[in-house]
């Protein structure tokens, strides 16, 4: 009686939750109307970038140029010592503050999630409080330059960026609502040591969090550029990162495009602009784009698994 009940009670579940023909049909057509509302923004830029500078001033952006044009890559390609410099740079300070930063948001997550650990409530709010109330970028540039001395240096790049309060927060209800105790007491017993269960038990069990996590660190590693403003001068150009240096070329077109009365003539004419931002645009997101794939088997698991439980 009890298994019958049950199995209607199932039934009546499903019931709700399947979905007629009509229905998706409606929300599949609203799903990909936005997946293109998504896309096409993306697709016009690497148009842009392709046309020619005269067909952009002529018809605007455009999905369908009058001509088609490399000039905007070639004129990047001229510019290949500086920019390659800078792309060199961007990877490695983007490989070194993701591990940094997942080294240090997973080892103190881990920490404040064990119940059993004295500090827990202290730290907590230790991590909380700067989630509300920051200390100002005075004070953190006068810390960063004059005590810890790494102006001009590739740590001012990564170490003001490794720490997140938020990461922290997200990684500690991880542990909390996804490793069981058991598993921790039982470790224990079989006389494994903290480090131990961290690296062999809680690390392959927290992957979907480490992926999010890393994913985010990566594209704010990557599209960092205040850093390189505040920390690194003019007279270490070999240490500028990707998006400062592309910053960095715009203007100088920018400047070049308002200031061509002062030109001559033929050098006014080849003083690229609009299409060579859109350039910029795609030598800066292609890379961050491939590494996508890599995080997506884990990204969706890893925000929904730490948001069940507060």
């Amino acid at each position: 009686m009890a298994k019958n009940k049950k199995i209607q009670k199932k039934g009546a579940t499903l019931k709700y939750l399947r979905v007629s023909p009509v229905t998706n049909v409606i929300f599949s057509t609203i799903f990909i109307l936005l997946a293109l509302l998504c896309f096409m923004p993306a697709l016009l830029v690497l148009i842009v970038s392709f046309s020619s500078e005269a067909s952009v001033m002529a018809k605007g952006y455009s999905y369908f140029p009058s001509s088609w044009s490399l000039e905007s890559y070639m004129y990047l390609a001229r510019q290949i010592e500086y920019i390659g410099g800078a792309f060199l740079n961007s990877i490695f300070v983007t490989v070194v503050g993701t591990c940094l930063g997942l080294v240090m948001c997973s080892t103190m997550g881990y920490a404040v999630s064990r119940p059993n650990y004295r500090l827990r409530g202290f730290f907590t709010w230790f991590i909380f409080i700067p989630m509300l109330f920051s200390g100002g970028l005075v004070a953190s540039y006068m810390i960063n330059t004059q005590i810890l001395n790494m102006k001009n240096t590739y740590w001012a790049l990564i170490l003001p960026m490794c720490c997140s309060s938020f990461y922290v927060i997200i990684m500690r209800t991880f542990f909390q609502t996804t490793i069981p105790d058991a598993i921790i007491e039982s470790a224990k017993i079989d006389g494994a040591a903290q480090i131990r269960i961290f690296l062999q038990i809680v690390l392959p069990i927290s992957l979907p969090s480490i992926a999010t996590i890393g994913l985010f660190y990566t594209f704010a590693y990557w599209n960092d550029w205040m850093m390189a403003k505040y920390y690194l001068t003019s007279n270490v150009q070999d240490k500028f990162p990707l998006q400062y240096v592309l910053i960095s070329l715009e203007n100088n077109i920018e400047f070049l495009s308002r200031n061509s009365q002062f030109m001559a003539p033929g050098e006014a004419n080849n003083v690229p602009s609009e299409t060579v931002r859109m350039a910029m645009v795609m030598v800066a997101v292609i890379p961050i784009a491939c590494s996508y794939p890599f995080f997506q088997k884990y990204f969706v698991s890893g925000l929904t698994i730490g948001a069940v439980k507060g």
